[in-house]
């Protein structure tokens, strides 16, 4: 007897295909480059200043009466945006507008986005975008609301690359910048069909066959072939398991939690339910996913920056509170997975990976640029083990009361192990964390407050004045610390104080420039390079985490987002 399953859909809309989304064409385009003030933007990625030197050889070996200005985005670290004051100075300056790079994720996506933002006011521009970034710049574009939007393409990313390359990838591609300058782009030229993005409006989708276990395999296909899966089998969203989930969240299914980056889809309480639905989530751990949810829509953690990014970024979410133990949580042997005992766990972090792909529409190979990938991605999700925090709960630590329960995301770059058998003396203790503390290469935010100038919280930027690393400690660690008589402030001081470099390691993979440009004040540091410096901002860049079971193992999350926190509200249903 042949079967049929409907399931409703996952897929949100995306913001911009709603009826009052308003797309925007490019601006005008001058017959010629002769005569004209060229702008050359760097938004600050490695090697694009590079770039734009050959940029402006090559346009001035064909235009002798152009003139060239060079500027610097102001705000951001390794990838900066232009502040509305630097934008008017660029409209004002500038007849034509020159921009790199796009040539990572994330970095792409800022880079369209200021290149759109001078469009929108009247500006031509063109972004240098590496060969591989092109469907992630078009769909920043259509993200941005102007669709046509030109940019150049080079077979390879500037970074890393000498600079001879470099000038040979520039000279090659410099007609495509002159194109995209002076010629009004098509749709046609700009925006051929993209390869890894498919989405879907319609409320159900129904799969037939033979029976269940044929439309469950046509199912988990079909996600598969469209780019929805993470890569494992997921479970029907059918209408009674979602309704169920939105009954649950104790709010209306049609409610918008929020507008979740890279791809602005609309993010209904049903769209999040559904999702919960195909990771394995029950009812019950329906208040932790909206405020987990809630979590990662702070404009402060930067959504659109790790969604995107090259780098392996992946959220950790962390539960402090009687919801844990209520929704059957782990907080000790195995709590970050895998097993039957972290279930829970596993199924609250694999949500947020589908939300972030099928709410968010971060996709790999259009909108996760991910270099090699992560399987933190699939999932990290904790309980606080608070029977054995000898401290006060973090959710207290975070301004919550005992009696609340809180979740908190942070999404660092990586995670590395904290061993430590031998030592009952904290000093010896937080001397072995800090060998893991002070490095460059673990991720960009070691250092990254020399090469970085605040940026408002709105904007989406993360690493901005405070950004955190998580210390998940366990039990016999925490109990050498707190049996000596240390607190948690002493433990963040000392991993502080602790994490230092010589000036000229901190600085070994970042740009020179941007050091230059944002703390004059210590110039003196070139040419005194053996000089230690802090890597981190203040001891408030460090969090403790008390999870695990015994044995001495701990773990330091490192490169992190600020920590976003929210209540639980509701009731485990």
């Amino acid at each position: 007897m042949a079967a049929r399953l409907t399931i409703v859909n996952p897929i949100a809309i995306p913001e911009g295909d709603t009826p009052t989304a308003v797309a925007f064409a490019p601006a005008p385009r001058p017959q010629s480059l002769d005569g004209l003030r060229i702008g050359l933007f760097w938004n600050g990625k490695n090697q694009g200043d590079v770039a734009l030197d050959r940029t402006r050889h090559a346009l001035a070996t064909l235009y002798e009466g152009a003139t060239f200005t060079t500027y610097l985005g102001d705000k951001g670290g390794l990838t900066r945006y232009a502040s509305e004051p630097l934008k008017q100075q660029i409209l004002a300056e500038c007849d034509v507008l020159v921009g790199t790079t796009a040539d990572c994720g994330s970095c792409t996506s800022w880079l369209i986005r200021e290149m759109a933002a001078f469009e929108e006011r009247g500006l031509p521009t063109v972004g240098w975008v590496a060969v591989g970034f092109e469907e992630d710049a078009r769909f920043s574009a259509e993200v941005f609301g102007c669709p046509d939007l030109p940019f150049a393409v080079v077979p390879l990313p500037f970074t890393n690359g000498d600079p001879v390359r470099i000038a040979q990838m520039v000279d090659d591609a410099i007609p495509q910048v002159i194109e995209g300058l002076t010629t009004a782009p098509t749709a046609e030229r700009v925006r051929p069909a993209f390869e890894h993005l498919t989405l879907c409006a319609d409320e159900t989708i129904t799969y037939d066959g033979d029976d269940l276990l044929a439309c469950f395999d046509a199912m988990n296909a079909h996600f598969v072939a469209n780019g929805w899966s993470d890569g494992m089998p997921l479970v029907p969203p059918t209408r009674a398991k979602v309704d169920a989930m939105v009954a649950a969240s104790g709010r209306a299914a049609d409610e918008v939690i929020g507008v979740f980056a890279p791809g602005m889809g609309i993010g209904t309480v049903e769209k999040i339910a559904a999702n919960a639905v195909m990771a394995g989530a029950a009812p019950s751990a329906m208040p932790v996913i909206l405020a987990m949810a809630e979590c990662v829509l702070a404009d402060e953690i930067g959504l659109r920056t790790f969604a995107m990014s090259t780098g392996p970024q992946a959220p950790i979410v962390m539960v402090s509170g009687p919801i844990a133990d209520a929704i059957g949580m782990n907080h000790g042997v195995c709590a970050l997975g895998p097993g039957s005992v972290s279930q829970v766990n596993v199924a609250i972090g694999r949500t947020l990976r589908l939300i972030m792909m099928n709410v968010g529409h971060s996709y790999p190979g259009v909108s996760d640029m991910d270099t090699i990938g992560s399987s933190m991605k699939f999932s990290a999700c904790v309980a606080e083990n608070e029977a054995r925090n000898p401290w006060a709960p973090f959710r207290v630590l975070e301004g919550f009361g005992t009696d609340e329960s809180t979740v908190t995301v942070n999404v660092p770059y990586g995670v590395c192990e904290l061993f430590d058998f031998q030592n009952h003396d904290p000093d010896l203790l937080i001397e072995g964390f800090a060998t893991v503390t002070r490095n460059v290469a673990g991720s960009p935010s070691p250092g990254v407050w020399l090469v970085k100038e605040p940026a408002d919280p709105s904007a989406g930027y993360p690493f901005n004045g405070v950004y955190h690393n998580v210390v998940m400690m366990c039990p016999e660690h925490a109990d050498v610390f707190a049996h000596a008589g240390w607190t948690i402030d002493d433990i963040k001081t000392a991993l502080y104080e602790r994490s230092v470099l010589p000036f000229r390691t901190a600085m070994v993979n970042k740009p020179m420039p941007l050091f230059a440009a944002s703390h004059p004040e210590l110039a003196h540091l070139l040419d005194a390079p053996d000089t230690d410096v802090h890597l981190y901002p203040s001891s408030e860049c460090f969090q403790v985490f008390v999870v695990g079971a015994v044995a001495g193992r701990s773990l330091y999350f490192h490169g992190g987002t600020v920590s976003v926190t929210r209540p639980v509200l509701g009731r485990a249903g």
